[in-house]
């Protein structure tokens, strides 16, 4: 009797198990298939928990100091804007909505103001941004002339504080300023530099729309009306011989 009962249990053990009904085997496939998905999209649409990065704001710089000089160098009439920026910060941390909002028109304008926000956040600056002595929104530059051979001379130009001579400073201070020459023989040269009395010496001043993206002219209306403007301006140019030639 109990070898029987054995057998039996043995038998349901070694029982293949039976396959679902199909209705039942889609139902539990399709309900696993819209669980993944409802727990895809609330993933997607629960706020992310990893802060956003902060603004980087740059610090002023001896020849950009402040609101009003960034906005004249970079031109195109922004300097107009300059009152409506209360600090430095908000200068570099307003978006493109909250410029409209201040009244910094037009869409082309608040654009070109972010774009250079960001390469002067770069250290991408325009000429004279990165020199260290300046006073005024004038800096003054000299010229530096050393002897490395009988037949080898290097010269190149240096910042200096005003009152100051290349030979007051340490070397290690004696950095060469970026973006200007040496012509002749003690002339410095370079964009919007006004030489000095006595030569080997210059002067920069922050001046309107030094660093200004100067924007192209369009010629015959630009590319999409060009083919136009041209047409119309050739029926023109041919009446007008017409009616020269008497034939109107």
């Amino acid at each position: 009797m109990n070898s029987l009962r054995l057998h039996s249990a043995f038998g349901l053990l070694l029982r293949p198990a039976a396959a679902a009904p199909v209705g039942v085997s889609t139902a539990v496939h399709g309900l696993r298939a819209f669980s993944a998905t409802t727990s895809s999209q609330s993933a997607e649409a629960a706020p992310s928990s990893v802060p956003k990065p902060k603004t980087w704001i740059p610090n002023p710089t001896p020849f950009v100091p402040n609101v009003q000089t960034f906005l004249t160098l970079i031109g195109r009439d922004l300097k107009s804007h300059a009152s409506k920026f209360p600090s430095w910060d908000s200068l570099f941390s307003l978006s493109s909505e909250q410029l409209r909002e201040l009244g910094v028109e037009s869409p082309r304008s608040r654009r070109y103001l972010l774009r250079w926000r960001d390469k002067f956040a770069r250290g991408e600056y325009g000429i004279g941004g990165d020199l260290k002595y300046v006073k005024g929104g004038k800096a003054i530059l000299k010229l530096v002339e050393k002897v490395k051979s009988p037949e080898l001379r290097l010269r190149y130009v240096v910042n200096v504080p005003e009152g100051k001579e290349v030979e007051d400073l340490p070397l290690s201070q004696q950095v060469r300023a970026k973006g200007f020459k040496v012509r002749g023989v003690d002339k410095i040269t370079g964009p919007y530099v006004l030489p000095l009395k006595g030569g080997r010496a210059a002067v920069l001043k922050v001046t309107e729309g030094m660093w200004e993206d100067k924007r192209g002219h369009k010629v015959d209306g630009g590319e999409r009306r060009r083919a136009e403007v041209r047409f119309k301006r050739g029926v023109a140019e041919r009446k007008a011989r017409r009616e020269a030639q008497g034939l109107y």
